[in-house]
């Protein structure tokens, strides 16, 4: 803080730079001593050198700081520091304004224990597990046969030569798109988040593999820290965790779409085997070939049945039993109309018969005569029926059965 009764920090009354720095170094060390935990990294310890120079870096970020510790600290430790080294340490932070650097001070390390690093990795695992990170409605399905694969993993390790060995072998064609990172140490997460960015962007990757060998809890941290796994929450390509072997599971096993035992695991599970895609088509083609022909059989079978029928063995004969069926037709309307014929002449006949024997030929023919008057004014003759009509020299024609006579009244008489 500067000084109560010092000019103002103007452009006419700037600072010098010994000002500043003392300055700054005054609000740094009002800090105190403070607990901070990260990663060590670029430990460079020699046991000739008073001091001792280490960076501690963030876990899940690309941020670090300088620490400077006495090289007996250092050498009392069990057993020496490396880089990757989980720890806590307690220190002061300096500023050292001749430099103007900044550095911690460091009175006392701490190794992180195993058994903490499982601790918090479960503590995280249930915190992600509560935020729906591990549900299986949000995993995505892997292509059935992906047009390239992203791999993150070491340059030149096992679990590479694994990972692209398998897969050739499996289906030769595969591509892939291979990002070599750290997989360890306190460069290994956002070295992957990185590489995990670039093949989600990529829109020829269908897929992405995160591999990387066996190893100590501390050795697999980096794939159970928080921001790597809401990276992978966030890709919009399908992940597959191949961290380790059986036993190992960091928690990018329970975020990641699918789960792989080992690298040769994930290679199996993302690429088919063509041989065996070979046997799937062959046995297809086989069942295809076998439909067919019971299609074709079946077919056969029903044109055959349909060739049988009689209509279509001799087409003529329905033809025939048609113009018989007609012929048939015609004679029994002849037969009926004749026997309706020959019963109505019948009938006529009775008719004529009756008919006959009621008229006045047939009375005639059984000796009786019909007897007509002539009048004298010339009109038709009358038929005598009273004796009135035919006094006295009246001519009469008189009708028999085969013609008639013409007479003369002589005279009448009464009936007795």
């Amino acid at each position: 803080m500067a000084d109560q009764g010092a000019p103002p920090n103007t452009a006419d009354s700037p600072w010098p730079v010994a000002r500043l720095n003392q300055t700054v170094k005054q609000w740094i060390e009002r800090l105190g001593f403070l607990w901070v935990e990260g990663q060590l990294t670029q430990v460079n310890v020699k046991p000739t050198w008073k001091l001792s120079y280490l960076t501690l870096r963030d876990t899940q970020e690309q941020i670090s700081v300088q620490l400077t510790a006495s090289t007996g600290l250092l050498q009392g430790l069990e057993t020496p520091l490396r880089d990757g080294d989980r720890v806590v340490i307690y220190g002061k932070p300096a500023f050292y304004a001749g430099r103007g650097s900044f550095s911690l001070w460091v009175t006392e390390i701490r190794r992180v224990g195993e058994g903490e690093l499982l601790a918090r990795i479960e503590r995280l695992r249930k915190q992600l597990a509560a935020e729906g990170l591990f549900d299986a409605a949000r995993k995505r399905a892997l292509p059935y046969l992906p047009t390239k694969i992203g791999l993150i993993t070491g340059k030149g390790s096992a679990a590479e030569r694994d990972v692209l060995s398998v897969a050739r072998h499996r289906w030769p064609a595969v591509d892939f798109r291979v990002i070599n990172t750290a997989v360890q140490g306190a460069n290994a997460v956002p070295d992957v988040i990185e590489a995990l960015r670039l093949l989600d962007a990529d829109p020829a990757v269908d897929v992405i593999i995160i591999a990387r060998g066996g190893g100590s809890v501390e050795d697999l941290l980096p794939f159970s820290e928080e921001a790597l796994q809401r990276a992978v929450a966030s890709a919009t390509t399908p992940v597959v965790s191949a961290i380790g072997h059986e036993p190992d599971n960091p928690v990018l096993d329970n975020v990641a779409d699918l789960r792989a035992a080992t690298p040769t695991d994930a290679a199996k599970r993302v690429v088919p085997d063509v041989a065996q895609e070979y046997a799937f088509v062959g046995e297809a083609r086989s069942r295809m070939n076998g439909a067919l022909r019971g299609w074709v059989r079946r077919e056969q079978a029903q044109l055959a049945a349909v060739r049988s029928r009689p209509a279509l063995a001799n087409p003529r004969s329905v033809i025939t039993q048609r113009r018989q069926e007609i012929a048939h037709a015609v004679a029994m309307a002849r037969r009926d109309l004749q026997h309706l014929v020959d019963r109505e002449t019948a009938r006529v006949q009775g008719l004529r018969a009756q008919v006959g024997s009621l008229g006045p030929g047939a009375t005639l023919g059984r000796g009786y005569a019909v007897v007509q008057v002539m009048p004298r004014d010339g009109t038709g003759p009358d038929v005598v029926t009273q004796i009135a009509q035919a006094p006295p020299g009246s001519q009469l024609r008189i009708r028999v059965a085969d013609g008639s006579i013409t007479a003369a009244t002589m005279s009448t008489a009464p009936a007795d």
